[in-house]
């Protein structure tokens, strides 16, 4: 249940990077309403992190953490906001996924 916690965290630590960039690109009251949703995602995903790093070590959770929101983010930064998808990052994006299931095997 805690793996679950922490990938449902990393999701939202996506989604608090994708309303950075949402905010950026509008004005007004609607930049407003990205930036409450960065607010809420910030901290339903720190929340879980908290949660979760009461039963997995503190490294492993942090790590697979971020690299759940490096490779989502960097995902979305491709997909919604059209940012290059050169051989080079999509291969380090790979290694990062790499990463972060050979923690997951290793972490007991």
């Amino acid at each position: 249940m805690n793996w679950i916690l922490l990938i449902i965290a990393g999701l939202f630590e996506v989604a608090f990077a994708a309303c950075l960039g949402k905010a950026k690109e509008s004005t007004g009251i609607e930049s407003t309403y990205w930036y409450i949703g960065f607010f809420i995602c910030l901290a339903v995903s720190m929340s879980l992190l908290i949660k979760v790093t009461q039963h997995l070590p503190i490294g492993t959770a942090y790590a697979v953490w971020t690299g759940i929101g490096a490779v989502g983010t960097v995902l979305v930064g491709i997909l919604v906001f059209k940012e290059p998808a050169t051989f080079w990052r999509l291969f380090f994006i790979i290694t990062l996924i790499t990463s972060i299931i050979g923690l997951k095997v290793v972490s007991h």
